[in-house]
């Protein structure tokens, strides 16, 4: 009984193979994020940094969501910025973590694996935590093919 209400983190995790170099993919997910974050989430339909500079550790970015008709707002800060190789944040206001692992596969390609975890699930979500866990895999798978996609069209047509 008593862990019942234990939280769990609910996790999503997927990876590709994007014909992209490490240094390029890194640029397009972590220096580029504000640009980017929206058009391989379309569901972010506001992006703002609330910190000066580039994007870097400790960069803080408030996004509006509509995730399946339902409007979010949070704040999120970065948490790990390992150019060329790693960029995690976490939510500020929610509990949250997007983590983003780039490995060079060869000269040319890179492997993404992208892990998201909602860190705890409200009470009222908790019968419905299958229903969550599929949502969050469908959109991890979603979110790395929207990123090959992206940055494979950006190096076949460069403006």
């Amino acid at each position: 009984m008593l862990g019942l209400f234990k939280d769990n983190p609910v996790v999503g995790k997927a990876s590709t193979i994007v014909q992209s170099p490490p240094d390029k993919l890194f640029d397009f997910i972590g220096n580029n994020l504000l640009t980017n974050y929206p058009r391989w989430s379309p569901e972010v339909k506001e992006l703002e940094k609330i910190t000066d500079g580039p994007v870097k550790l400790g960069t803080v970015c408030r996004q509006v969501r509509i995730d399946q008709g339902n409007r979010s707002e949070s704040t999120f800060k970065v948490k790990v910025f390992d150019n060329g190789s790693r960029i995690c944040f976490e939510g500020v206001s929610n509990p949250y973590r997007c983590d983003y692992l780039i490995e060079a596969v060869n000269s040319l390609d890179s492997r993404i694996t992208f892990v998201f975890e909602l860190l705890s699930l409200d009470l009222h979500v908790r019968p419905f935590e299958k229903l969550v866990r599929i949502a969050i895999q469908d959109g991890t798978e979603r979110t790395v093919k929207n990123i090959k996609k992206l940055i494979e069209a950006d190096q076949t047509n460069p403006n």
